[in-house]
């Protein structure tokens, strides 16, 4: 396949049960309405992520859109993915900011730096694997220190919802309400509304609020002033770095988190459409750390591959890289949109604790479910002590400083569980040399 010169297939071939592979497209208008269904698939979380950290929806979505055609881009159009807020920044950069959970971050530019550092260790350990391959990140990150590191991200960040997004009796069980939507929705629904999960039970929420609150007269009404008197059209609220050394730090080592979930999605792809990938991961890593600095320069979040989508191209078979180019393009101009930012504050603040909850829950799953799709045996003394301690120090926020710098939380966790693994897998082999020595 050349550069944007896909193979066209006809609907059809979606009728009789066949496959769209990366280097193929439908016709352009079934690509398009492709394109606007992984916008979709990823909006709940995309979304989500910057509100809880007091970063700009319309940034977020309009980099989201950005860093998809950046990747597009870097990868040649070779490898099938979107990018969207990632939620392994959310723990540090409220950390570093000390965000409180409601309203714009003051603090926004010191996580802007941080992000925008991430982003460049991700570009340099890309280029590394282009260079040299993947064989050395396999040997420092197995399935043991990716999985707990995955959960300890859920376990972190458990207390925003529960301690800072219900203010009153009322509140809690609006987030009751609001996680219970989700699991309905979840459970007894099927096709794209399942799939949507998020975005119908935050929906669903809204609007249960909405008639206990406005109608009923039970907790604080939702306010549509700010909806109606927004415009459709206009410039997101972008901001600026700074850079400072702690908040660098702090936020520096969720490349390593990137890195595995980049590594997983080229991974998932590849066992989909029976194309090796592999031979792209490097420069994957790189359009996603590009990716990742372009948006914390203009005040976006950090960006990485979205499962959800990966859950779309399962269920369409189409994995169509020109799929995510239109994606791209969509979610870019839908960033540009001020009606699109004040719809998304209108949002009462309990419902989107209860989506947390839920979205924090499945986070913490997901690194167990790594442990058991890759069979991680517990009964391996090495392997239970570098997943004990690494749940204690994330969920604890264990902290070490050095000097005026600080790491603690997540970060603490990640180098945490890679240096405690490569520790032990040494003690290992020195004590298998010792008893081959006798």
């Amino acid at each position: 396949m050349g550069f944007m010169n896909w193979r066209v297939k006809s609907a059809e071939v979606l009728q009789q049960g066949g496959v769209i592979a990366p280097d193929e497209r439908l016709p352009w208008p079934q690509t398009a309405v492709m394109g606007v269904q992984h916008v979709i698939a990823m909006f709940g979380a995309t979304v989500l992520a910057p509100i809880l950290m007091g970063f700009d929806p319309n940034v977020a979505i309009l980099m989201s859109g950005i860093g998809t055609l950046i990747f597009f881009l870097v990868t040649g159009g070779k490898v099938p993915s979107y990018l969207g807020s990632s939620f392994a920044f959310i723990g540090v950069v409220i950390a570093a900011t000390g965000y409180a959970g409601q309203g714009a971050n003051a603090n926004i530019g010191v996580a802007l730096g941080g992000i925008i550092a991430c982003g460049l260790v991700y570009t340099l350990i890309g280029a590394l694997v282009q260079a040299i391959g993947t064989g050395w990140i396999e040997r420092f990150m197995p399935p043991v220190v990716t999985g707990s590191v995955v959960a300890v991200i859920g376990l972190n960040l458990a207390g925003i919802p529960i301690k800072n997004m219900a203010a009153s009796n009322f509140d809690s069980w609006m987030q009751v309400v609001t996680f219970v939507s989700v699991g309905l929705v979840a459970v007894l629904t099927r096709g794209m509304v399942q799939r949507l999960l998020i975005l119908v039970g935050l929906i669903v929420a809204s609007i249960i609020y909405a008639v206990l609150t406005n109608g009923l007269g039970l907790g604080k009404p939702m306010d549509l002033t700010a909806l109606a008197n927004a415009a459709w059209f206009g410039l997101p609220n972008f901001a600026a770095p700074q850079f400072s050394g702690n908040a660098m730090l702090l936020i520096a080592p969720v490349a390593i988190i990137l890195v595995a979930e980049n590594l997983g999605h080229v991974k998932a792809v590849t066992a989909m459409t029976g194309q090796n990938l592999d031979r792209y991961m490097g420069r994957a890593f790189i359009g996603d750390g590009i990716a990742t600095m372009v948006s914390g320069s203009a005040g976006g979040t950090g960006v990485t591959t979205y499962a959800e989508n990966i859950g779309v191209m399962a269920a369409t078979k189409i994995y169509s890289t020109a799929v995510f180019l239109l994606a791209g393009v969509f979610a870019l101009v839908l960033g540009f949109s001020p009606k699109f930012g004040a719809l998304i504050q209108t949002i009462p603040l309990p419902v989107m604790g209860g989506v947390s909850i839920v979205v924090f829950g499945l986070i913490a799953v997901a690194g167990a479910k790594i442990w058991v799709d890759n069979k991680v045996d517990f009964s391996d003394t090495k392997n239970l002590i570098v997943a004990a301690i690494t749940l204690i120090l994330g969920t604890g926020e264990f902290t070490l400083r050095f000097g005026e710098f600080a790491l603690g939380g997540i970060g603490c966790a990640t180098f945490g569980a890679i240096i405690l693994y490569a520790l032990l897998t040494m003690g290992e082999r020195k004590s298998e040399t010792k008893v081959q020595t006798k």
